[in-house]
């Protein structure tokens, strides 16, 4: 009995030891890791605060936002690779905002989003959106490989074009193992055709014969972020912006299908090389996953109502960082030698979107 109660003691000794000696370990673990990433996460936060201030500039000067920061930090991060590439010091956190905290952000976003809202006008504008995002999908994949685009930038651009710009790319980006100055790139000019749409849609506006039901649709199907499709609807008066953004919202909602159909394909076309590698192919990212949770949780009302413009925020001012990020780690001429395939596949795309929307409209109204 002696000897049991010796034994017990001893382990109990050695558990105890283990256990101070595990949270010093762990302690200095989380200090590792923070220091680690702690410079490359600082220099992003510096550059979305250059993005700031260049919005604020632009909005005093102009009188309205034309690039929102989202772009303004990709510029800016560009800009500051271009004039001296970070070293391995900062890589760790950069790589960090444009991955880690990029997902994260894409999780919470789904609480931005309400299927309900989706369905209150009916399904079947429901169903036209889905089938303009379909069409647009195929059509600008078929263009972009007669134009010899590689298959990374045109499923890049298709998904931007389709759904919602920036946030498409950068959501769908990781399912099809994209490199990052693909990614760069393909931002660069879906941005720059994102605000052709949102300047030329108010200009032509007087000429087209579209009341403001279906001018605010127009400018939900073919404008990407939320903010441009209010500015584009605005110019065809009455209630132009609500319809406007409800067709937004019904474009944003195919985000999770179309990446978790890219996942599942571009599994099964490396299948070969994935199993060679020893490695389980990942069917549908945890991100992806995450961001239509947060969405059925929005519909459900499990999330509270005082948390959703939190949550908005934290999503928008993450993929923002992964944006800064994400420019510092584009080698500009990358973006040149790609030039003449990627631009004439993001204006045919363009066009044909704005076309297949045209004819929707006067389909469905």
């Amino acid at each position: 009995m002696k000897c049991l109660s010796l034994m017990f003691c001893k382990e109990r000794d050695i558990a105890m030891l283990t256990t101070s000696q595990a949270q010093p370990l762990f302690k200095q673990r989380i200090l590792d890791v923070i220091s680690h990433n702690l410079p490359g996460i600082l220099l992003c936060l510096a550059i979305t605060g250059i993005a700031y201030f260049c919005q604020q500039i632009e909005e005093l000067l102009c009188g309205k936002i034309w690039l929102e920061m989202l772009n303004l930090a990709l510029i800016a991060g560009v800009v500051v690779r271009a004039v001296r590439k970070p070293d391995h010091l900062w890589q760790p956190g950069i790589r960090t905002c444009s991955k880690t905290l990029l997902n994260i952000g894409i999780v919470l976003l789904g609480a931005s989003f309400s299927i309900d809202a989706a369905f209150s006008t009916g399904p079947w504008l429901l169903v036209g959106v889905m089938g303009l995002v379909a069409f647009s999908l195929i059509f600008t994949s078929c263009i972009g490989c007669m134009m010899g685009l590689p298959l990374p930038q045109t499923l890049l651009v298709a998904c931007g074009n389709s759904i919602c710009g920036n946030s498409a790319i950068m959501a769908a980006a990781p399912t099809i193992h994209a490199k990052d100055e693909d990614i760069g790139a393909t931002i660069a000019f879906t941005a720059a055709g994102g605000l052709v749409l949102v300047v030329g849609l108010p200009l032509v506006a007087p000429f087209l014969p579209l009341d403001s039901r279906t001018g605010g649709a127009l400018a939900g199907l073919t404008v990407y972020a939320v903010p441009q499709v209010a500015a584009a609807a605005s110019a065809f008066g009455g209630n132009a912006g609500h319809i406007g953004m409800l067709v937004k919202l019904m474009r944003v909602l195919m985000l999770g299908p179309v990446c978790i159909v890219l996942s599942i394909l571009y599994a099964r076309l490396n299948r070969g090389k994935i199993q060679h590698a020893h490695r389980a192919p990942q069917m549908v990212p945890w991100y992806i996953v995450g961001f239509i949770i947060m969405m059925i949780a929005r519909s459900m009302n499990v999330i509270p109502h005082e948390l959703i413009a939190p949550l908005s925020f934290t999503a928008n001012f993450l993929t923002i960082l992964a944006m800064a990020a994400l420019g510092l780690c584009i080698d500009i001429r990358s973006v040149f030698r790609a030039g003449r395939p990627l631009l004439l596949t993001e204006g045919f795309s363009l066009l044909g979107l704005i076309c297949a929307s045209m004819l929707l409209l006067k389909v469905m109204f």
